[in-house]
């Protein structure tokens, strides 16, 4: 039985509109909710999050939704086969998961 994918995050604006709900469900990526701002029961999407609005949302300031996923789409390409993590003992997500698994491509 293959695995399916999973996304917890907590009930802000960001994270319960039909444009983000939209893509995970089309990708078949079940959607779990902690309670409004209950950042500490997900820290590492939390993590995640400041580190795609600082190191790429913040310095790219993408003018356009096309540019946005474009440069989204390169930068979690780099955050998971090229960026090490300190709490991956300095592994990329590939190499401490074993994954090969490739971010999708901006249409």
């Amino acid at each position: 039985m293959a695995h399916q994918a999973h996304l917890n995050t907590d009930q802000r604006s960001q994270f319960t509109s039909e444009v983000f709900t939209g893509v995970l469900k089309a990708h078949d990526i079940h959607i779990s909710m902690d309670g409004k701002d209950r950042v500490l029961d997900n820290i590492f999407v939390e993590r995640l999050w400041r580190s795609v609005k600082y190191e790429g949302v913040y310095l790219k300031q993408y003018q356009t939704m096309q540019a946005a996923r474009e440069g989204l789409s390169t930068y979690f390409e780099f955050y998971n086969h090229e960026r090490p993590h300190q709490s991956l003992n300095d592994k990329t997500p590939a190499e401490a998961h074993g994954t090969n698994v490739q971010w999708p491509q901006a249409a």
